[in-house]
């Protein structure tokens, strides 16, 4: 089973991740910011870890910028969930980010690319434009 750590400070957002995920089959946890998560993320270990970037205390570019600094989870798939940026920002590559999904995100687009990064496993990162990044979005008329 799909251990998928969620960190989200919004409290719907992440009862609605939570409950979508759970309902895919995978294990949740949740964090309400990047430092809780990361806390979590030394702990649990999780396969994958699923992040938005405004949160109090550390924001999701601290926290991935602190799961590549430690060596235990430095290779582990994590993707971007955020309304902030645009389709192929190069900040998400250059932080080692794996997917980018930008908010308002289809739930079986989000299952889809969760489970391809858990299917993935851990693997190395490059920090560049052209790193690890698989950019997705809801195509809106």
């Amino acid at each position: 089973m799909t251990a998928l750590l969620i960190a989200e400070d919004v409290e719907d957002i992440a009862m609605i991740l939570q409950r979508v995920f759970t309902r895919a089959g995978m294990e949740v946890m949740r964090a309400p910011d990047g430092a809780e998560a990361f806390e979590m993320a030394l702990a649990h270990r999780p396969d994958v870890i699923l992040t938005d970037l405004g949160m109090p205390r550390m924001d999701g570019w601290d926290l991935i910028k602190a799961v590549r600094g430690d060596a235990g989870l430095a290779d582990t798939p994590i993707a971007i969930l955020t309304g902030q940026l645009q389709p192929g920002d190069a900040r998400v590559g250059e932080a080692g980010a794996c997917a980018l999904l930008l908010k308002p995100c289809p739930n079986d687009e989000l299952v889809s690319v969760i489970r391809g990064l858990a299917d993935g496993g851990p693997h190395g990162h490059t920090f560049s434009a052209a790193g690890c990044v698989a950019t997705h979005q809801r195509v809106t008329t």
